[in-house]
């Protein structure tokens, strides 16, 4: 399989190059227009998105901005996306081709003003059955102008685990409801056996609903304002306006690459395991070669599908290949179909990049997607010197928790007491944040209160994990623990995937960041109930459920250790008030630790990301005082700190 880019090459001269008369004849309006048209259509995607977020109940939306909203053209322009929004660029990247799919399989021509259609199978429209793609198809005198499109995750769509997310679902019939395109609304009305046949399948329909609604509410808003666009500036130039803000997308890719020396390069990455066991490995091989302006990703060599849900396909691996070539390459600038025209990607059928129904089951997608991201980090951090990235934490770590209220109905907590919020890498620019995700997500953390209020749990600690960063010149992202107590008995999902290999890998001389894991506490014999310890002893009373992890310690192993498989049997189960502790993995640094601003060591002692031990290990730097006790009192020894780097200058 080749994924290529739809629309044909642009002509050979430039944008920039073209004179107003040229601009005019190429794109159906001048360069203003274009310019204040192309910006709407970015105000139009985040004003819908606005909306679902105002008015969400669902804790994946509402707190994660786990959705996307995106504008396409219309058939004749091959559905070319000018514009997406910035929540989940994963959920915005799958509109490049879900939409076609999508409307192409409907009929364009069953298409009228005031519907919207919807579909959720991953082989059709990418990620995974939760995510729905909602399409709108927007009318100009009786013909379609094009499209406004919502991409939002629901609470749960069936299937054989509350909220869907597990790894141990086997094929598509245990995954949850497969919506084949079909209409949602018809005239601005509800079709009724189409909304009858979701809620006769999920859990949550108190949720479900009222953010269906809001969802249709946004496209009524996004169909508005394109209307409007076109009533002032004209379809001609809103038509030449997808095509500027393509080719402007494609000019910028192909400038960018053409800067680059060319060359070959290959990387290689993997998950721990599947959902049914950790006998059979997975990895991912890629090989790049890049011409003038031109690159190709060639997946050949990639594992067989995974025996489990672990799966992507072949739009969402296109979509990660996306984000990797705009991070390092183009980090400005919109995400949009021109990004793909000087990419060639091969991918063979039948991978765990591009899985086949029914036995190549696809829920955990996005965790295939950040393989592919790391990979070609990786592949490409030596000739990108400077400009490398080192990696993040690797994984969403996503961790669902559910169980059942003594009325009876069932209770879900999704996407919020996990490894969810975590590092980033670092790079040229400076320390990597912590509070983050990953690089293909923009998840925020949600609110104690709200957790505590939906859900039987109490939030005990949320905190980075001393020493945990990859040490650099700039510091790679901590690792975060979360601690939660829950006081009902409950079972959990895991997600986890990566262990076995350090994620966040350093970059340009920097060091990996360390691994983490997944452990439970039970409830103290003494029945007192708090957080446990952070020390290294603390993790001897727990047991582990996840990570690579030193038996005698339980701590995360820093050499050899057992892999915990995460996907036990059993099923992950805890008694009322049991503690589970998520610690994230950590992002890498940048550069030589030993060329370290010693004044940024001293800051991060008194902050709390590195120990007094850690900054002589890990920097070089010999910082005076206690950090505990008089933080603002830590002080530099600096002839120290220069005698024991010139000492070490071979640890480099």
């Amino acid at each position: 399989m080749t994924v290529t880019d739809r629309p044909a090459p642009i002509a050979d001269e430039q944008i920039r190059d073209l004179d107003q008369a040229g601009f005019v004849a190429r794109y159906g309006c001048d360069r203003h227009t274009a310019t204040v048209l192309s910006n709407r259509f970015d105000y139009l995607v985040e004003h819908m998105s606005v909306r679902l977020l105002n008015g969400a109940f669902s804790p994946v939306l509402r707190d994660f901005y786990d959705l996307a909203c995106t504008i396409s053209g219309p058939p004749e322009l091959d559905y070319q996306v000018a514009a997406a929004s910035n929540g989940i660029v994963l959920m915005a990247g799958t509109a490049l081709d879900g939409v076609a799919n999508t409307v192409e399989e409907f009929g364009v021509d069953n298409l009228r003003r005031g519907d919207i259609v919807v579909c959720n199978d991953p082989y059709r429209t990418g990620n995974h059955n939760n995510d729905l793609n909602f399409i709108r198809p927007v009318f100009s005198d009786g013909v379609i102008a094009g499209f406004v499109n919502l991409n939002a995750h629901q609470l749960d769509m069936g299937g054989v685990a509350p909220g869907g997310f597990s790894a141990t679902k086997h094929n598509v019939y245990e995954n949850g409801l497969v919506i084949s395109p079909r209409l949602f609304v018809r005239d601005g009305e509800m079709v009724a056996e189409t909304w009858n046949l979701i809620f006769d399948n999920v859990r949550m329909a108190d949720i479900l609903y009222p953010d269906l609604l809001t969802i249709c509410s946004s496209l009524d808003l996004g169909e508005q304002l394109l209307v409007e666009s076109i009533e002032r500036y004209g379809l001609a130039a809103v038509h030449g306006t997808i095509r500027y803000a393509c080719d402007l997308g494609a000019e910028a890719m192909a400038a960018a690459l053409d800067r680059v020396p060319d060359g070959d390069w290959s990387g290689s990455e993997q998950i721990d395991c599947d959902g049914v066991d950790d006998t059979e490995q997975y990895s991912l091989n890629v090989a790049i070669r890049k011409r003038g302006p031109r690159i190709e990703i060639d997946f050949s060599g990639t594992s067989r599908q995974a025996r489990s849900s672990v799966n992507a396909t072949a739009w969402d691996t296109k979509t990660s290949v996306g984000v990797a070539l705009k991070y390092l390459f183009l980090p400005r600038g919109r995400f949009n179909s021109g990004l793909y025209r000087n990419v060639d990607i091969v991918l063979p059928e039948g991978t765990m990049l591009s899985a086949l129904p029914p036995d190549g089951c696809v829920f955990m997608y996005w965790e295939q997607g950040q393989i592919v991201l790391t990979a070609m980090l990786r592949a490409l951090s030596a000739a990108l010197g400077d400009a490398a990235i080192a990696g993040d934490s690797g994984s969403a770590d996503l961790h669902t928790a559910f169980g059942v209220n003594p009325d009876g109905t069932p209770w879900v907590s999704a996407l919020q007491c996990g490894g969810e919020v975590g590092p980033y890498g670092a790079n040229q620019f400076g320390d990597a944040d912590s509070q983050c995700m990953t690089y293909q997500a923009n998840g925020v953390a949600p609110a104690v209160e709200a957790i505590e209020k939906s859900t039987p749990a109490v939030v005990l600690r949320h905190e980075v994990k001393i020493d945990s960063g990859g040490p650099g010149r700039f510091r790679g992202g901590a690792g975060m623990i979360r601690d939660t107590l829950w006081t009902v008995d409950a079972g959990y999902s895991l997600t986890s995937l990566r262990y076995k290999q350090a994620a966040g890998f350093g970059a340009n001389g920097g060091d990996d960041g360390a691994r983490g894991g997944i452990w439970l506490y039970p409830p103290a014999e003494n029945g007192v109930v708090g957080a446990p310890g952070v020390g290294d002893d603390d993790f001897r009373a727990a047991t582990p459920w996840a990570g690579v992890i030193d038996p005698a310690t339980h701590l995360p192993a820093t050499e050899g250790g057992e892999f915990i498989y995460p996907f036990s049997a059993g099923g992950n189960n805890s008694v009322a008030n049991s503690v589970i502790r998520y610690l994230t993995n950590a992002g890498g640094g940048w550069g030589d630790p030993f060329t370290r601003d010693p004044h940024k060591v001293l800051t991060d002692v008194r902050d709390g990301f590195v120990s007094i031990n850690g900054a002589a290990r890990d920097y070089g730097v010999i910082v005076l005082g206690d950090p505990d006790l008089d933080p603002e009192g830590l002080s530099l020894d600096l002839v120290a700190t220069q005698s024991l780097r010139e000492s070490r200058s071979d640890r480099r």
